[in-house]
């Protein structure tokens, strides 16, 4: 088995249809055909079956599949262990990151990494935290940065954190929330559990959601425009320094505050662009991007 055959398995998987497969692998069907039949010849089973809505991996295709992921895992390791014996700093960097962190924090992080160690390259992840603690735990990444208290047993590092607010254009009360429209947004199931917490604990009635938008981004927006109020992290209201702004906090006082922290597997270090990396982050460079 080549590589391009058990990247062909891995990819026919996740997609679970021919002509998809084929365009993301690049490959004409009829190739891609030829290609799954000769594999086929090489095992002598038939790996998978063609159906109305698609392709079914027989039990044997779904083992290959499986044995896919760990081929290619333990090729991509062995190059990356190849290229990073010597002591220089090169190679590609795979982050999974935030959407927040992609936005806000990352382009700078990498261009002060960059300036001290221009033969590393990156591949970037990005999504909701949830996925990329998925991809650093499937080692897909190297180094992930989430937001939020996930239960991660190997390497971690806190980076910051950051309070809540109930954010408004004019002054309001917080007894007064139930009744006012709430402008909400798309986000990641942890920061939904923080806030929903925090309004369970404090009021008997639901929020009334007056607008709901994809982004943080643009909810702060239409805060800012008067249409009604929003509960936002922080970081996401740099520049809106003229909007109103209570922090949130629990029964007893004190602050909520939602944390970023950056995960990694500790065998990951005998790569010398992850320890750069890592070392780089834990040396406090994120203290200088605001």
């Amino acid at each position: 088995m080549e590589y391009r055959d058990w990247y062909i398995l891995q990819t026919l998987y996740q997609e679970q249809n021919i002509t998809k497969t084929a365009e993301s692998l690049y490959l004409s069907q009829p190739a891609l055909t030829k290609r799954l039949r000769q594999i086929e010849k090489e095992f002598g089973v038939q790996i998978v079956q063609r159906g109305s809505r698609g392709v079914h991996f027989t039990p044997q295709g779904e083992y290959l599949a499986k044995c896919a992921d760990e081929m290619l895992l333990r090729l991509r390791n062995i190059k990356e262990h190849v290229l990073n014996m010597g002591d220089e700093v090169n190679g590609t960097l795979r982050l999974g990151v935030s959407n927040y962190f992609a936005r806000y924090k990352l382009p700078m992080i990498l261009k002060k990494f960059k300036e001290a160690y221009p033969n590393v390259e990156y591949k970037v992840m990005t999504g909701w935290s949830k996925d990329v603690y998925k991809s650093v735990y499937n080692q897909d990444v190297h180094v992930g940065f989430v937001r939020g208290s996930y239960n991660w047993s190997d390497q971690k590092h806190l980076l910051f954190e950051e309070s809540v607010y109930v954010v408004s254009i004019e002054p309001i009360h917080l007894d007064d929330l139930p009744s006012l429209p709430r402008i909400d947004y798309e986000t990641d199931p942890m920061l939904r559990a923080l806030v929903d917490d925090w309004w369970t604990e404090r009021f008997s009635q639901p929020p009334l959601i007056g607008m709901e938008v994809d982004k943080a981004d643009t909810c702060s927006e239409m805060v800012a425009n008067g249409l009604g109020y929003a509960i936002l992290p922080r970081g996401v209201l740099n520049g809106k320094d003229d909007l109103h702004m209570i922090e949130l906090t629990t029964a007893e006082g004190v602050p909520i505050k939602r944390s970023t922290w950056m995960f990694y597997h500790a065998d990951s270090m005998d790569l010398q662009m992850v320890k750069a990396f890592v070392r780089f982050m834990e040396q406090g460079e994120i203290a200088f991007i605001d």
